[in-house]
């Protein structure tokens, strides 16, 4: 199993930044794809960023050029730098981790944090 810690959300002014974390434990080896994704009240969970293993990323088209994905392979930590905030991109957003069991891949998800953007 592996366990997933999001941190660093909270209220922002519109054009403000945030910082989201995302601290994994246990069975961490064979993590391969990290990402982000976001759930906003009556809409389905949608993809924010994801990077690979080697540092391939991809982003929504909503927030190309203003939020940057980035993982420590070694803490197998994720972060999302969320820039240029806008009251759209309120939401809870959930951290995902895909690991290879031996037999298929199998995603883990974070409880998720609350990112709230004012206008």
């Amino acid at each position: 199993q592996v366990q997933l810690v999001e941190s660093g959300g909270g209220l922002v002014q519109a054009g403000g930044s945030l910082r989201l974390s995302c601290a994994t434990s246990g069975s961490i080896f064979s993590i391969n794809d990290m990402g982000w994704y976001c759930q906003a009240p009556g809409k389905q969970r949608e993809l924010v960023a994801t990077i690979t293993r080697a540092g391939t990323t991809n982003y929504a088209d909503t927030v190309k050029g203003r939020f940057t994905i980035s993982r420590d392979n070694a803490k197998n930590t994720v972060v999302l730098q969320m820039n240029s905030l806008k009251p759209e991109d309120t939401a809870v957003y959930y951290c995902k981790a895909t690991r290879w069991t031996g037999s298929r891949w199998t995603d883990y998800w974070g409880q998720g944090t609350q990112v709230t953007v004012s206008s």
